[in-house]
């Protein structure tokens, strides 16, 4: 295979980010072992980059812009984005996060590659959700809804042993939180037993 066709196919199913099974699924009568050798080639070469094992980005003959939270999306599935990240990205805290914070159901895990650093924080299943997609340019982002973002960070700010946590401590926009959808906000918290009087409402 040719690096020019490889690209193309890629490219034109808008596959800037990709793993060796992505390959597979176009080229099925590609051996897996050739392929990999491909890839380590064209590594070396400069034309694809990797961003964790078996993860890879394509960068020639152009780098694409990728939005960060659709490679946080991609580098660590199933995942969220939420937390810091979501809650900068609703202007509900005024600082831009230096990593791209998510939430997975996997272990928790941290990657830094030349796009940052990405970290994921672990959930249990049931509480995996409140999550849409959002379009970033030409790709489909999961983020957090608002509600969900507040309540992902309460649960680990309580689960780090506080009793409650002092949003007015965390430089959050009160007008932003009082204007959030209080249903939701009551049913994400529920799914982590947290008292949504106490830990939001008792703040503002």
């Amino acid at each position: 295979m040719k690096f020019e066709e490889f690209y193309k196919t890629l490219s034109g199913k808008k596959y800037y980010l990709f793993t060796s099974e992505d390959v597979l699924s176009f080229y099925p009568r590609e051996k897996k072992e050739s392929l990999k050798k491909l890839l380590y080639r064209w590594k070396g070469k400069g034309f694809i980059r990797a961003l964790k094992r078996d993860f890879y980005e394509l960068i020639y003959p152009e780098e694409y812009a990728i939005s960060d939270m659709h490679i946080a999306n991609r580098l660590y599935a199933p995942s969220y984005v939420s937390l810091e990240t979501a809650l900068s990205h609703y202007s509900v805290i005024p600082e831009v996060s230096m990593a791209v914070t998510s939430i997975t159901t996997k272990p928790t895990r941290k990657f830094r590659n030349l796009h940052g650093l990405f970290i994921y924080r672990t959930i249990k299943k049931e509480a995996f959700g409140g999550y849409y997609v959002e379009r970033q340019g030409d790709f489909d982002v999961l983020i957090a809804e608002p509600e969900k973002a507040l309540i992902d960070f309460v649960h680990f700010k309580t689960f780090r042993g506080k009793k409650r946590a002092i949003l007015g401590e965390e430089r959050m926009d009160k007008n932003i939180i009082a204007g959030m959808n209080k249903k939701k906000l009551e049913k994400y918290a529920k799914q982590y037993n947290i008292d949504v009087e106490e830990v939001i409402y008792a703040d503002l």
